[in-house]
């Protein structure tokens, strides 16, 4: 994520802020630039950056941070849809009479936000089913409830033919950690859920009808074993022994479309955290050789095919410092993963999928 600053005053502000604490200005992220900037009234009605230098069009805010308080990005003036080019992408929403919904709704929608910002600035394709119904995305944030689910059953997060469903439950943090524990995950989070499920629905476009299925098969297995029999063979006898040599998670030891997922996930996550290091201006400068140390003339540059082993020697820097300062903190690791060499070639495959793809 990149570290951003208020137009006006040069104040640090962040990805989620409506407005600037030092100045009162209205801030707004603007997908066209993938920057969130200060804005100012016009007289038609619509907002203006508020940067005279920033030669650009003229926005409106988007319907639900104006209506719903949900959103903070803008719609240019000439675009005749009135949600942001994030929000017209969910297509169902629980009943909003129920402020706990409601609640709900705003926490999947700033999860989704960061999920859409990464994958815009990969440049990965991005079109909602509204445009594309064959090849668009879509998210229906569903509760558990008989006139809501199929058949009357309980809501299952997880992806078909480009429609993302996310449980509203994940949204609750007591509920999500009763998840974890009861699945024995070392890691859970909304973020990770939509991160997760996103890896499906670019596996479909990027690697399903491609060249690079057959390289996907010698990393993560051939995709055609039944996959509903591996889910219960999953949850009934539970990971093969020394999986942690094969997987990032238990779970990507299930079938080759949820190792790939995961992994797709775990990069997201280590592209996101990485930049955020890197606009900090993030070093690491031990007093001991031994100990993972990251120099500010050897952060890697913007990700190309080339950085992944930079961008990996950065990562465990990272980690490192993280989980300490966690330690510290009296808190759990914050990054409670091992990645053994097999699980970082099937990064690198992910990694080279999105290069060839986007940036």
């Amino acid at each position: 994520m990149r570290v951003f600053h208020c137009d006006h005053c040069r104040n640090l502000v962040f990805f989620e802020n409506i407005q600037c604490l030092t100045c009162d200005h209205t801030l707004a992220f603007l997908p066209d630039v993938l920057e969130v900037r200060a804005l100012k009234p016009t007289e038609n009605g619509l907002w203006r950056v508020s940067d005279p230098q920033f030669n650009g069009p003229e926005y409106r805010l988007c319907e639900n941070y104006t209506q719903h308080n949900v959103c903070n990005w803008a719609v240019a003036a000439t675009d005749a849809d009135p949600l942001c080019l994030s929000c017209r992408l969910t297509r169902v929403l629980p009943c909003l009479d129920i402020d706990a919904n409601k609640q709900a709704w705003y926490l999947l929608e700033q999860a989704k936000r960061r999920l859409i910002y990464s994958l815009a600035k990969l440049q990965l394709p991005l079109i909602t089913k509204t445009a594309d119904p064959g090849q668009g995305l879509a998210f229906e944030f569903l509760k558990d409830d008989p006139t809501a689910a199929p058949a009357g059953g309980p809501v299952l997060t997880g992806h078909a033919d480009g429609l993302i469903t996310i449980n509203i439950a994940e949204a609750d943090d007591a509920e999500r950690e009763r998840r974890r524990m009861q699945l024995h995950e070392p890691y859970r989070t909304l973020l990770g859920h939509f991160r997760h499920e996103s890896g499906h629905y670019y596996w479909d476009r990027l690697i399903r009808d491609t060249p690079l299925r057959e390289q996907f098969r010698k990393l993560f297995g051939d995709e055609r074993a039944d996959y509903g029999e591996a889910l219960q063979r999953h949850y009934q006898s539970g990971p093969p022994a020394a999986w942690q040599n094969q997987y990032i998670s238990a779970y990507a030891a299930s079938h080759p479309w949820e190792d790939w997922a995961e992994s797709w996930s775990h990069y997201l996550h280590m592209f996101d955290t990485l930049e955020t290091a890197r606009e900090s201006g993030f070093a690491l400068l031990p007093k001991r050789r031994d100990v993972p140390q990251v120099r500010p003339d050897t952060i890697p540059p913007k990700p190309s095919e080339s950085a992944f082993d930079s961008m990996m020697e950065y990562w465990f820097a990272v980690t490192y410092l993280l989980n300490n300062l966690n330690r510290g903190l009296g808190q759990k690791d914050g990054y409670p993963f091992v990645l053994s060499p097999q699980v970082v070639e099937k990064l690198r495959f992910v990694h080279l999928v999105c290069q060839r793809v986007g940036v």
